[in-house]
């Protein structure tokens, strides 16, 4: 019988914490659901003492998972342990994640302790956190710029005082895997209370290397990979999920392990991820790009036409690229389109399923047929109207010419109330952003990013645009969706807008109740 590799999750902690990548609550939720279809062992749901937002979100998915475990990152001190033990109360199986730093570069200029100080901290915090709750992960921050010796006392320490699982990582992407392998076996001969418990491996990917450590880290005996969707983390990144399971999947001669990952699910769970975050895969991304399966050299077609194998190593149906697909129309119903959405993992509440169709219907007037790229927009477009509490977009006309500068009329709903105004511009979406600014008079900001693509082929296809704004240190992503690529871009612009404002009035509320001085 194979060993089996548990895969640990982070994209909702280390991938959303990324620039660039943050969620809101609705989307951490479809991100959760989508890593529950995959099957993963553990979802790191958040930092619960970071924020009240992530508070919020360990919260909900916690609550809302029931066949994994729902994790909660603390550092060791005992105001982290009870924030992540609070948010995770309602999970069915929950887990604290501590860590310590245990690099001399990082206790001296970070930490300021002294390694005996590290050790004790370490000794009391995990004790009190397992106090509070049965499955302890202890991770050694930086551990692979960490002198191995002291290393080896770290983790024993943190064993004898019921860490049940034991994280090893590669903080900065600094390894190889050599070295990878090699920490691992030692540290397993240096401490053999680590057969007692689940060895595992987080790499990041700054010099190219993370799913390679990951792999020699298993070859090593870590028996739990830590990864996120499509690679997301900070700076260049964690180990990607689905580079891992698939290299796995496909090499059994090198690595006699399996993992319980539904790899049919991979390519929704990769794409809702990209969605979400307003970004689409780099076309070469391993598994998932869109030239991963794509072959144009004479050579290469003549072979695959012959025998997929011969330039496959695996087929795109095995990770969820549909061969073929079911034509919907302005004919088909609501059977059929819950059919559809059914066969593409999304489970809608009555509202949005209400919601969902009856835009579907709309779109179905603009077009012959609806692909599944057409209805997993729609979908993905659902999710941020929580967000859209401020400003709603009532009307709009805009005019542009090769003689004369573009105009556009804006009206917004704003409440109960509705506001118009024109402005003129450098092109109609400059002119129509300006008119929605005159209107709701945001903050400061810097305008990030304007991006346009289509959703599937053929000139009618939906437009989907990303907006993504600028504020207080933090990055706002709107998206919007239409035919017309002008409405795409005002419903991108407004929806990024009211995720700003709802920051900014936060942060104001927030300042009014600090103490003077």
């Amino acid at each position: 019988m194979k060993k089996q590799i548990k895969i640990f999750d982070t994209t909702l902690r280390d991938g959303e914490q990324a620039p660039g990548c943050s969620m809101n609550l609705h989307e951490k939720i479809e991100v959760a659901h989508r890593l529950e279809l995959l099957r993963v062992d553990i979802i790191e749901a958040g930092f619960a003492v970071s924020s009240p937002g992530d508070f919020e979100a360990v919260s909900a998915v916690a609550e809302t998972v029931k066949s994994c475990t729902v994790a909660s990152l603390a550092r060791c001190s005992a105001a982290d342990i009870d924030a992540a033990y609070s948010a995770l109360k309602k999970a069915v199986s929950p887990r604290i994640h501590v860590f310590i730093a245990t690099s001399d570069i990082h206790m001296r200029h970070k930490l300021k302790l002294t390694p005996e100080q590290v050790l004790e901290t370490t000794e009391r915090m995990v004790r009190y956190a397992k106090s509070l709750c049965p499955d302890i992960e202890f991770s050694a921050e930086d551990a692979m710029r960490s002198d191995p010796d002291f290393l080896a006392r770290v983790v024993r320490t943190a064993i004898k005082s019921g860490a049940t699982v034991i994280n090893i990582p590669d903080t900065v992407g600094y390894s190889t895997p050599q070295e990878m392998r090699a920490a691992i076996e030692k540290l397993r001969a240096a401490v053999p209370e680590c057969e007692e418990v689940d060895i595992s491996v987080h790499c990041h990917n700054d010099l190219g290397m993370a799913t390679a450590n990951t792999l020699a880290g298993i070859l090593g005996g870590a028996t739990q990979a830590e990864c996120t969707i499509n690679g997301l983390g900070e700076r260049a990144g964690n180990a990607p999920m689905e580079e891992i399971v698939m290299a796995i999947r496909t090499r059994p001669d090198l690595y006699p392990v399996e993992t319980r990952i539904d790899i049919s699910q991979i390519y929704m769970a990769s794409k809702t991820v990209y969605g979400i975050i307003g970004k689409t895969a780099p076309f070469n991304k391993p598994i998932v790009g869109a030239n991963a399966f794509a072959h144009e050299a004479g050579i290469h077609q003549h072979g695959v036409l012959a025998d997929r194998s011969t330039y496959e190593i695996m087929t795109p149906e095995a990770i969820g690229i549909p061969s073929n697909r079911m034509v919907l129309g302005k004919h088909s119903g609501r059977h059929a389109f819950q059919d559809r959405l059914s066969q593409l993992g999304f489970e809608l509440s009555r509202e949005d399923f209400e919601n969902c169709f009856n835009r579907f219907k709309e779109l179905c007037d603009k077009k012959k047929e609806v692909s599944d790229q057409d209805i997993e927009a729609l979908v993905r477009n659902l999710l941020p109207e929580e967000d859209n509490s401020y400003f709603k977009m009532k009307s709009y006309s805009v005019h542009a010419g090769s003689s004369e500068a573009a105009t556009a009329v804006i009206a917004l709903e704003i409440g109960e109330e509705v506001r118009e105004e024109v402005a003129l511009g450098n092109g109609p979406i400059d002119a129509a952003y300006k008119a929605v600014d005159k209107i709701i008079e945001p903050p400061e900001y810097i305008f990030e990013d304007y991006a346009i693509q289509s959703v599937s082929e053929g000139k009618d296809s939906l437009g989907e645009v990303v907006t993504t704004l600028g504020y207080g240190g933090r990055l706002f992503t709107g998206r919007g969706l239409s035919t017309d690529i002008i409405e795409a871009s005002i419903l991108a612009y407004v929806n990024a807008q009211n995720k700003l404002m709802d920051y900014y009035k936060k942060r104001q509320a927030a300042e009014a109740v600090l103490p003077e001085g």
